[in-house]
């Protein structure tokens, strides 16, 4: 049950465990949006000098009074455009959470009040509440991070596309750049593997494990085919290609649809969030019966570079 006071309720809690993909990313996103945009920060408290990398130099005063202009995703990213020449670049690393709570038990007169009535009231883990930040229309939104994996970073608004997190990011997967031509050029003489071959980065951006998994399963492609069975010797698409494309699209679309994925359970206050882990197909099911209805095969695990890989050997080819 969430906290509750007089004055105060917390809302709504984004958890992503174990590593967060691009459902989890997108689901807190779009949770975000509404809190954060539009809004300015008049208060950004920091508790501790770094996360995974050292918080930029005078992080809380460069953001502190700014308002966030846009919140959107690029891969595993969030990136928050503010209205200065700056971007916050921000990732959940393993344990990052976001906690919304609103009330005037945050706020008097339009200020926030001291950081220790906020600590007692709204965060019981408050050791792992890292960065606090408080709205001009009384949210406050708390990461907390409890292996402290994620990390926030301030990059100037015309460097985010050079800078190295970035620079060498593939497309979008649920952008119109991701197409069954684009995948044949990519994968064309690639002897590399099929489920290595999604998971760089380079190639497409946000795609993780899980849902490599359970986008190669709606394919019909194995994920040990080599990579080069995407393209034609003329580096047209394949069939393969053509099957890959809607089925990375679908799983990705229905997972957010789900608010992505979760292999606990979520700590939230209000709806329901990560609840696609119970539509697996194949992702953590090894031993278990293929759920196709006319198909006898049993779900295989596998370890590819140092991950752990679920699929059908039946339905798979």
């Amino acid at each position: 049950m969430p906290w509750t006071g007089p004055n105060c309720l917390i809302v709504k809690v984004w958890e992503c465990e174990p590593l967060p993909e691009l459902p989890e990313v997108e689901t807190v996103r779009r949770g975000l949006e509404p809190e954060l945009v539009g809004r300015r920060l008049v208060r950004v408290e920091q508790r501790r000098p770094d996360l995974r990398f050292p918080l930029p130099e005078r992080f809380a005063e460069r953001l502190a009074g700014r308002r966030i202009t846009a919140l959107r995703r690029r891969a595993k990213y969030l990136i928050a455009e503010i209205d200065t020449d700056e971007m916050l670049v921000m990732h959940l690393g393993m344990t990052g959470r976001f906690t919304i709570a609103r009330g005037s038990a945050g706020f008097a007169n339009g200020m926030a009040l001291a950081p220790e009535v906020l600590t007692h009231e709204l965060a019981p883990a408050a050791r792992h509440d890292h960065i606090v930040f408080y709205t001009d229309h009384g949210a406050v939104v708390t990461y907390n991070d409890a292996r402290r994996f994620g990390f926030m970073l301030l990059v100037g608004a015309a460097e985010i596309a050079s800078h190295p997190l970035f620079a060498a990011l593939g497309p979008e997967p649920l952008g119109n750049a991701l197409n069954a031509p684009y995948l044949a050029s990519r994968a064309s003489g690639r002897t590399t593997d099929l489920k290595a071959f999604l998971m760089d980065q380079r190639n497409i951006a946000g795609l993780g494990n899980i849902y490599v998994c359970e986008a190669l399963y709606r394919a019909g492609l194995s994920p040990t085919r080599s990579a080069s069975s995407l393209a034609t010797r003329t580096s047209a698409p394949t069939i393969r290609a053509e099957r890959l494309v809607p089925a990375i699209v679908g799983v990705l679309n229905d997972a957010i649809a789900a608010g992505g994925s979760s292999l606990r359970d979520y700590r939230q206050a209000s709806g329901e969030l990560g609840y696609f882990q119970h539509t697996f197909a194949v992702y953590g099911r090894e031993g278990e019966p293929c759920v196709k209805s006319d198909c006898t095969g049993t779900i295989r695990r596998i370890t590819q570079a140092g991950r752990s890989t679920f699929y059908c050997p039946r339905c798979q080819r």
